[in-house]
């Protein structure tokens, strides 16, 4: 593999860091911040804990504009000052709505980076490394969550301000990775499509033979000469992407990953665990998300996306049934940490490893950014929602019923990775889309 590639993926890439982190850290000031503030569940868990999620959803919406107009590059060291300023902001805050706008900032810079770095990765990584590189952005995210879970933890005990450094510390990466996003060179395919052939020869030059440099540089322009200009993904001939694209991304967080992610230690609370020991085992959710993510982009380009799919799938349904099982009988100590374990392995192998990679493979280069722009907003849209929602559906419903609603959505995860979705694995970004477009 070309170490220029390799290196620019891993900047690229580490805006999943930012990602993940982000996402999580929220999770260790959770009830101080209920305490502090006197909220309401309600307003806790939809305005609170919640609003990153919805500057997701914004970012995840408008992102494929700047990702378009402005470039992969440019889109990515916005994205890496949105969260410095949201991280810093976050800390000083001393109202929940000021806290609030800071966290939806730092929404933006995630949902804008789902469609950015994989976009980036997808078009300068070679066919038969792109499932890894891709996959490089999301054994970030695992990291930047094992990250945060560990931060929490050390810092969980060093006074009524712990929740302060919890959210602040987060500026020292984001700082590190604007300043390192200034070395990557733009995405040669984003400068193709903006007729700036001759940059984009010369970076296709850097990342590989010159017979692979022709052989792509034909491909676009065959693609390019038979393209309209005034094409977008709504359009009947990409109907068959763009269902591929919502279900995968609507699965996503219909297993309920996120919902977990954001209140684990509260789960585990409920589960019988001291707050405590609670803590202590989200670390262990961290570990195992971050061991199978590595495991998933290891086979990904080996077994292809599908089989990993599948294998997700059946994990989630077992672990997500037991857990349900688990709370129904009152089984106390370790069981829900174990079977949520191994829903966190099923994960990461299956859908962490998949979603991102996969959304950014099968659009057509000028239509890329959109499409995964559309996937991210199917994401994220759920992702706000049902973080949103559970401190409610825990006390409405309980906690069983939830998980056992989780379980029941994969088994139609699974009838559609069997019955729809394609392999990608070691096809040319040009070919992806070529097979699936009128299908």
């Amino acid at each position: 593999m070309n170490n220029k590639i390799l290196r620019w993926s891993i900047i690229a890439s580490f805006a999943g860091f930012l990602f993940g982190f982000d996402t999580v850290v929220i999770s260790g000031a959770d009830k101080t911040l209920q305490l502090l503030w006197n909220s309401s569940d309600v307003f806790h868990g939809s305005v609170v804990m919640a609003m990153a999620l919805w500057g997701t959803v914004i970012g995840a919406i408008f992102g494929g504009i700047p990702t378009n107009k402005l470039g992969r590059k440019n889109t990515l060291l916005i994205i890496g000052i949105l969260f410095s300023i949201s991280a810093a902001g976050s800390a000083l805050s001393n109202d929940p709505f000021v806290f609030a706008f800071y966290r939806f900032l730092g929404g933006l810079g995630i949902g804008a980076s789902t469609i950015a770095a994989p976009a980036y990765i997808s078009e300068i990584a070679p066919a038969k490394d792109r499932g890894r590189l891709v996959g490089l952005y999301q054994f970030n995210i695992v990291f930047g969550i094992l990250c945060a879970f560990l931060s929490n933890y050390l810092l969980s005990d060093i006074g009524v301000n712990a929740w302060r450094w919890m959210l602040g510390v987060q500026i020292f990466p984001s700082l590190i990775y604007t300043f390192m996003a200034f070395s990557i060179p733009e995405s040669p395919r984003w400068l193709y499509s903006k007729n700036k052939i001759d940059e984009a020869k010369l970076i296709f030059d850097k990342i590989g033979s010159k017979e692979d440099v022709q052989a792509i540089m034909e491909d676009l322009l065959r693609n390019s000469n038979s393209t309209p200009l005034n094409e977008n993904i709504f359009m009947k001939k990409y109907r068959f992407q763009l269902i591929l694209v919502f279900l995968i991304a609507a699965f996503n967080q219909l297993s309920g990953i996120n919902a977990f992610l954001y209140y684990a230690p509260r789960i585990f609370e409920e589960a019988g665990l001291g707050a405590k020991t609670a803590l202590l085992s989200s670390i262990g959710i961290g570990f195992i998300n971050l061991i199978f993510t590595l495991i998933g982009v290891y086979l990904i380009d080996r077994l292809g996306r599908r089989k990993l799919m599948i294998f997700g799938s059946i994990g989630y349904i077992f672990s997500l049934s037991m857990v349900a099982t688990s709370f129904y009988l009152n089984w106390t100590g370790m069981a829900v940490p174990a079977f949520l374990f191994v829903f966190i392995a099923a994960h990461a192998i299956g859908q962490g490893a998949v979603i991102w990679v996969f959304i950014s493979e099968i659009f057509p280069n000028h239509l890329r950014a959109s499409g995964q722009s559309f996937g991210s907003s199917v994401h994220w849209v759920l992702a706000a929602i049902i973080p949103s929602m559970v401190p409610i559906l825990f006390t409405s419903f309980g906690v069983g019923n939830v998980f056992a609603f989780f379980a029941f959505m994969m088994v139609f995860q699974l009838l559609f990775v069997i019955f729809m979705m394609p392999e990608t694995k070691g096809i040319s970004l040009e070919e992806v889309s070529k097979g699936l477009t009128n299908k």
